[in-house]
């Protein structure tokens, strides 16, 4: 069996004008993870960083659309870019700048024209009114909102006059005696007093055309402004967008560099790397620096801070295109420990196999592999689904396949005949043919081959819990945990209990036969390692004390592990009836969007098929892809995932870093 990738941990002493150059090919290549110290960088000055934010911004402002990922090859800024981008920054700031300046002549200007509006009909001099004897006067300013509730709680005592159309100004006149509650009542609306010289007059119609006249002038010149934007806009998208990504890359390349030990005339970078990468990787690296960068590489067990336990060597797989697509699916539960055996290559027969199952219509199947191909050829892009084509090819084809089996195309169940009958009458002969080949739908005549087919699925359950459990024995003797490996649910006396009864039963059922001595005395012996699998575990490994927690514990430990034994395996096992249920709704569900169309006809009829059929590609596509995952997981890992590693995760670049 196939394990996790060996891994290397590699030392790289590299001069000073080479550790740009080298840090961006390591991005490039996104082979190498990172070992670093944990010396904060964050206070330290990172140019591209600050430049690339500036950008940002830029972009922003002119509200062009971002970028997701790399349109170019990743590079780092050069001299002229620096120059470039900065130039870009100033000139925009000088736009920018401008445009604000504009904005707020505007509106001083328009509030000049409010005031004076407001103020338009007076003809006569302010002191006048304010000396009248028997009359208080206020002139000010007050939220439009509060106008009508200002008004009303005034009442009769005094008059509230709007000084122009939006209300913002008013004047408010009341007797002299109710002159504290005038202002009482004013200050309550939040009324804020305007100091009018003593000698004004009013507004002559000239200065109102006149700010009229400089209103249209600064909204003349913001529209100005705003085309002046959109031609800079056009003229440095391109440029923009290009220096974002450089720039990108650049804060990146600053960040790694900042966090590496150094003196002033070598920089240390130590990673870790796939083994079957790192000849290669050396090479480049050496023609890339003309031979002036030193190299170690080191096995992980020779590592002292691995040996010690204080890191984890990260874990990586070395796949093809199809089974690395289902990496996804194993790292979503936990990483293998280092050196352990890789199971993506079960995931992905399982995943395929139980999936087409469970969904088997030929036509839906189709377009299952018609998604998978569009994903694989980016003809759309849907987040990070594309990386996922080849399993929906495969899903695909396993659904396509069972289809063809079932009879099932599109729910109809009359497309395939002739293939079924072509198929059957090759092996009964044409008179004896029928079809469909595998007839899933229940009847008096199909129950027999029902109950064959459950029974097919519980030996699918059956060998995927095996090999789960054989993982984990192979693990546990790798990693020289032989106590965890012969004893216990999951170790070799788990699996030899499950096995045998497995066997028992089908001796029973299938031969008629009669439990024998030996048969209690084996099934005995198996639960007696389970039932001490702690205290003979220690044993085995020699860890003492024996009895760690007491002999009275590791009895009551013992029950526990026969009570998880027995329902463990039997759930574990029944639970694959699932795979058979879902079939077989799955085949209901087509003979209901059949007949229904059959009964309704026509263009009604053909409404039916399509949106039946989408329901069934979308709602039970996803509930039987949950359906799988829940068994891989809870029925295959949960046997040998006793404890998790630490994913690979190489250096890349990524166009928005954290």
């Amino acid at each position: 069996m196939a394990k996790t990738a060996t891994m290397r941990l590699v030392e790289l002493m590299i001069m000073k004008e080479d550790v740009d150059p080298v840090i961006e090919y390591l991005g490039k290549k996104a082979v190498f993870q990172f070992y670093l110290n944990n010396s904060d960088s964050s206070s330290k000055q990172n140019s591209s960083k600050e430049i690339f934010e500036n950008l940002q911004f830029v972009r922003s402002c002119l509200d062009i659309p971002d970028l997701t990922d790399y349109k170019m090859e990743p590079v780092s800024p050069k001299p002229e870019d620096f120059t470039m981008a900065n130039q870009i920054i100033s000139e925009f700031n000088e736009l920018r700048e401008k445009e604000i300046k504009a904005k707020e002549e505007l509106k001083r200007i328009v509030n000049a024209h409010k005031e004076a509006l407001a103020f338009k009909n007076l003809k006569m001099p302010y002191s006048d009114l304010e000396h009248l004897s028997f009359l208080t006067m206020r002139i000010g300013k007050i939220n439009p909102e509060v106008f009508d509730n200002l008004q009303f709680s005034l009442g009769e005592n005094a008059v509230l006059i709007p000084l122009g159309e939006d209300k913002t100004r008013v004047m408010a006149a009341a007797p002299r005696k109710l002159k504290s509650l005038l202002d009482k009542e004013l200050e309550k609306f939040g009324f804020i007093p305007l100091e009018i010289p003593e000698d004004f007059t009013g507004v002559s119609d000239e200065m109102l055309r006149s700010l009229e006249e400089q209103c249209e002038a600064e909204k003349n010149a913001i529209n100005n402004i705003a085309k002046e934007l959109i031609v800079y806009e056009e003229t440095n998208k391109e440029l923009l967008l290009e220096l974002l990504q450089k720039f990108s890359v650049g804060m990146q390349v600053q960040f790694f560099k900042d966090k590496l030990e150094a003196t002033q005339l070598v920089y240390r970078v130590t990673g870790w790397i796939p083994e079957h990468e790192a000849e290669k990787l050396i090479k480049e690296l050496d023609n890339l620096t003309e031979g002036r960068i030193a190299v170690r590489q080191y096995e992980p067990k020779k590592v002292a801070s691995v040996r010690s336990g204080n890191i984890q060597v990260p874990v990586a797989f070395k796949h093809g295109k199809f089974v690395k697509s289902f990496e996804g699916m194993v790292f979503s539960y936990g990483a293998p420990k280092y050196g352990s055996i890789d199971p993506t290559p079960f995931v992905a027969v399982f995943f395929t196999l139980l999936f087409g199952i469970m969904f088997g219509d030929a036509g839906q199947g189709l377009v299952l592999i018609l998604i998978g191909v569009i994903l694989h050829f980016n003809l759309i892009k849907i987040g990070n689904w594309n990386k996922y084509s080849l399993v929906f090819i495969s899903i695909g084809i396993s659904s396509f396949i069972m289809g063809l089996l079932t009879g099932e195309f599109f729910a109809n169940s009359d497309i395939l005949r002739p293939f079924g009958y072509f198929v059957t009458g090759l092996f009964v002969g044409k008179e004896n043919a029928f079809a469909p080949i595998f007839h899933l739908m229940p009847s008096k005549e199909t129950m027999p081959f029902v109950f064959i087919f459950f029974g097919f699925t519980l030996s699918v359950g059956f060998i995927i819990n095996s090999l789960g459990l054989i993982i984990n024995f192979i693990n546990n003797i790798s990693k020289k945990k032989y106590g965890a490996a012969f004893f216990g649910k999951t170790g070799l006396c788990g699996m030899l209990f499950f096995w045998y009864v497995v066997a028992l039963a089908i001796r029973i059922f299938a031969f008629k036969h009669q439990i024998a001595i030996f048969d209690l005395v084996f099934i005995g012996l198996t639960l007696i390692g389970v039932f001490f699998a702690h205290p003979l575990g220690r044993l085995t490994d020699r860890e003492y004390p024996v009895l760690e927690n007491g002999f009275l514990s590791a009895v009551i430990e013992g029950f526990v592990e026969i009570i998880e034994v027995i329902s463990t395996y039997l759930s574990n096992t029944v639970s694959f009836l699932r795979v058979g249920a879902f079939a077989l709704a799955h085949v209901v569900l087509g003979y209901i969007i059949f007949e229904m169309n059959k009964m309704i006809g026509g263009v009604g009829g053909l409404a039916v098929v399509i949106i039946g059929n989408i329901v069934v590609i979308v709602l039970e596509g996803m509930i039987v892809a949950i359906q799988v995952l829940r068994l891989q997981y809870y029925e295959f890992f949960s046997k040998f995932f006793s404890e998790t590693g630490v994913e690979f995760k190489p250096f890349q670049f990524k166009y928005k870093a954290e």
